[in-house]
């Protein structure tokens, strides 16, 4: 069996922190990721090797132990490589005590790719059958978990301020799944007992992560919004009213005579919905940016001209 190196694979040393290895991993992630690449094979391989590094690097106690793996396989390379790697003490039962695999991230053995490597079902029993093994005939650790799957999508702000539906293919099934309104970057959606079957000999969980893109208009924070609009000096001066666009429908407001640059005015109700209870929103805030006219006609100057010598 060929060890794979997962520090080689994902670009980085072997000393990486763990936020270079997900800054590494992100990049190459969406590099040769199958939407970015369709029909691609070599970019679709590059990918599930990508995720199975990440799965191992991203892991404490996995990194450790293949770490403790690496430099055993050195000594033996260097020593010759006489007799054979002894691979047996390295996977399943003869791993740290404990050791398992939870799967996360952005699978794509769940979402219409391949499995995992040899390499990785030998040295981290538990998740699949090693090479030769019929899975069937596998004993369940005593406290091993029901492994859970994430996979990440993209939504704008405006279908998090509705609530959304998604497809999902998992291995040949199509799913809708509904993403609630209020939904924000990190919320996850459980689709129940629709994974492959788990330790426990249950299906296991599939977990939506979602990740909202940002607006080019709208800042979120927490449940509010916040927006900048434009108002011409005569109405900052001597008050009026605007059109505001919220995510729902537009609103007028009411500007008072003698507004600021940079004032903010609140709008009660207008912000996002709160993701368990979409009846009660959020405020909108309304940043005033005032516009100074570029050009002044003749009149215009003059009129100026007398308020600075009033």
């Amino acid at each position: 069996m060929e060890y794979q190196d997962y520090y080689k694979t994902l670009g980085v040393e072997r000393k990486a922190s763990a936020d270079e290895i997900k800054s590494a991993y992100r990049k190459l992630a969406l590099k040769y990721h199958p939407d970015r690449n369709q029909g691609d094979k070599q970019a679709e391989e590059k990918f599930k090797e990508i995720n199975e590094a990440y799965q191992v690097l991203s892991d404490d106690e996995k990194r450790a132990h293949y770490d403790q793996l690496g430099s055993a396989y050195s000594s033996w390379e260097r020593g010759g490589g006489r007799g054979g790697f002894d691979w047996g003490k390295w996977g399943g039962q003869g791993g740290p005590a404990g050791t398992r695999v939870e799967y996360s991230g952005d699978l794509s053995d769940l979402f219409g790719g391949g499995g995992f490597s040899d390499f990785f079902s030998s040295i981290f029993g538990g998740m699949g059958a090693a090479p030769n093994v019929d899975p069937r005939r596998q004993r369940v650790r005593a406290g091993a978990r029901q492994p859970s799957y994430e996979h990440e999508v993209d939504i704008s702000l405006h279908e998090a301020y509705n609530g959304s539906t998604r497809q999902v293919d998992l291995n040949g099934r199509k799913l809708n799944v509904k993403i609630p309104a209020g939904a924000r970057t990190g919320t996850k959606v459980r689709m129940k007992a629709v994974g492959p079957t788990g330790p426990a000999g249950q299906p296991s969980d599939v977990y939506l992560k979602i990740k909202v893109s940002p607006d080019p208009r709208f800042r979120r924070k927490g449940n509010d919004l916040h927006v900048d609009i434009p108002i011409d000096l005569y109405t900052a001066v001597l008050g009026g009213e605007v059109k505001v666009a919220t995510m729902g429908k537009d609103v007028l407001l009411k500007i008072p005579a003698g507004t600021q640059p940079n004032q903010s005015f609140r709008i009660t109700g207008k912000g996002m919905p709160e993701l368990k209870n979409p009846k009660k929103s959020g405020n909108l805030f309304v940043k005033a940016k005032v516009s100074l006219p570029k050009k002044l006609s003749s009149k215009e100057k003059e009129l100026f001209e007398k308020l600075a010598n009033t």
